[in-house]
């Protein structure tokens, strides 16, 4: 993500001068017009320079400026000026409650974004899309027949099949004493696991293979477009001239392209497939594209779900599972690793269910996940300490709303700071320390209601894949502590692992997490 002052300096200087010139007046002429505020209450903020507002305040790491600026200025709730765009922090689950409970639908609306706009098929998805009915029937498709605790109960065997082709793959590199990049190691696994579950079959060999590369790369550049920064949605004469001249509006373009050849391909297989009556992958397990494409033929539902709507669904699944699935998985690993009094509780508890069970085998199922308590600590406080979105997707109101005695203007885009509220002191004890034993008897879960921890949203805009994504990282975190111990390559010493932050929409690892490893005997 670039900041203003970096994306201003790519221009030469005569355009520079020019484009702020005609920027003055259109933001004169935007202010003699622009509504009134006089006599409301708007939330506290800090002073703001003309033309930019508060852009040269943030930088790449939103949320964690954000979070020093609300320390100074609101910590519940401030109001920044982005451009021409009002922005709305809230910092504080008195505020997220507010907002994500109390007045949930009047904060219900996404902002239009060119960059979503053109990769999600013009908000046809659910995650982007705008509120209204095609949306409402979108989230319902998806609940409903997707994502539901029945559909996500049918891919056990693919998640325990690719959990075991994992743990395989690891005693490979255990066996020759070579360390392991996790970070490599888990960006295959998600993306094999999803494709399973989403497309019927694996793209990343044989005939398939080439192209399957291709869309992984294409879901990494899907990735860093929805998060990147995007100045034409701020100042909208010099943005959309500098993601021209910058090659941003290009590289959006050559992405939706891509994305969209490769899914309509596997969508056209699928129909192909039930106009002939035979199952896509042969093993008559329905993976999500055959229920959308069944979903299609029913005259009831046709209506509203075209095939945009399905290839918009299909990039939702991907870009909220895969990546938020992979962030989750590397942070719990990191921190395992660098608290080995973690590792050593954790594979007490592992190996203390597998010896209750009557099978040898050394590969724990989803049967066994229910008896794992410490392990479900273990995931919070990852969750917790690395929210994998530290900002939830932006709200927007859809029409003026008072909150804690602020008056929020409709339009107003919101910016919930998940992060800061994760480690809030006020809400918890050691905020900066990796301590599971936190959740010990505790209720707080991270489901939408407990709202110092909802790292997944809350309200009719949470994450409805929570119930997919979770057997995922638990059933692998299980099975990586069960057959091996760890600890950090080429002797490096804890205190010296990198634990900064990639630049996204989802926070992972800004370095690859490299271990070695060493089998267990069992």
């Amino acid at each position: 993500m670039l900041s203003i002052t970096q994306l201003l300096n790519q221009l030469n200087p005569f355009y520079v001068t020019f484009f702020s010139f005609l920027l003055f007046v259109y933001l004169v002429i935007k202010w003699f017009n622009s509504p009134i505020s006089a006599g409301k209450n708007l939330p506290p903020s800090p002073p703001k320079l003309p033309i930019i507002g508060n852009l040269h305040q943030v930088d790449a790491s939103l949320h964690r400026s954000l979070f020093s600026l609300a320390q100074r200025y609101g910590p519940d709730l401030m109001l920044l000026q982005f451009g021409v765009k009002s922005a709305l922090i809230v910092s504080s689950s008195d505020a997220a409650k507010e907002i994500t409970k109390t007045h949930d639908l009047a904060f219900s609306n996404r902002p239009k974004f060119f960059t979503i706009g053109k990769l999600l098929y013009n908000y046809k998805d659910v995650a982007g899309g705008l509120f209204g009915d095609h949306w409402k029937h979108m989230k319902s498709v998806l609940l409903l027949h997707v994502l539901s605790n029945g559909r996500v109960q049918t891919y056990r065997s693919v998640r325990e099949e690719e959990v075991a082709c994992l743990v395989e793959k690891i005693q490979e590199f255990s066996s020759k004493s070579l360390p392991v990049n996790l970070s490599e190691m888990f960006s295959g696994f998600t993306y094999d696991v999803i494709c399973r579950i989403a497309f019927g079959r694996k793209y990343n060999s044989g005939e398939h293979g080439e192209n399957g590369k291709k869309f992984q790369k294409l879901l990494g550049d899907l990735m860093i477009l929805l998060g990147s920064f995007d100045l034409r949605e701020f100042i909208p004469w010099l943005g959309g001239i500098v993601s021209r001249f910058n090659g941003f509006d290009a590289y959006v373009d050559r992405t939706a392209k891509g994305l969209d050849e490769f899914i309509d391909g596997v969508v056209e297989e699928h129909v192909s497939s039930l106009e002939r009556g035979v199952s896509f992958n042969g093993d008559g397990v329905k993976d999500f594209v055959q229920v959308l494409v069944e979903l299609q033929k029913d005259t009831k539902m046709a209506a509203n779900l075209d095939k945009e709507s399905i290839k918009a669904l299909i990039l939702d699944i991907f870009a909220g599972g895969a990546d938020t699935t992979y962030t989750v998985l590397e942070w719990t690993m990191t921190e395992i690793i660098r608290n080995p009094r973690v590792m050593t509780e954790l594979q007490n508890e592992v190996n203390r269910v597998s010896n209750e069970k009557s099978s040898s085998s050394n590969i724990i199922t989803e049967a066994d996940l229910s008896k794992m308590h410490y392990l479900k600590m273990v995931i919070k406080e990852s969750l917790r300490l690395h929210t994998p979105f530290p900002l939830l997707a932006a709200r927007e109101t859809m029409q003026d709303v008072k909150i804690m005695g602020y008056d929020i203007a409709a339009g107003t885009m919101v910016l919930t700071n998940a992060w800061a509220m994760a480690r809030d002191p006020k809400a918890w004890t050691k905020p900066e320390e990796f301590w599971p034993e936190r959740f010990l008897n505790s209720e707080v879960d991270f489901k939408g209601h407990d709202f110092e921890f909802i790292p997944f949203g809350s309200g009719r805009r949470g994450c409805p894949g929570i119930s997919f994504s979770m057997p995922i990282i638990e059933l692998v975190i299980a099975n990586l502590v069960k057959n091996f111990k760890w600890d950090l390559a080429n002797g490096a010493k804890i205190e010296d692992l990198d634990m900064g932050e990639s630049v996204g929409m989802t926070a992972s690892r800004k370095s690859p997490l490299v271990a070695s490893v060493f089998p267990i005997s069992h």
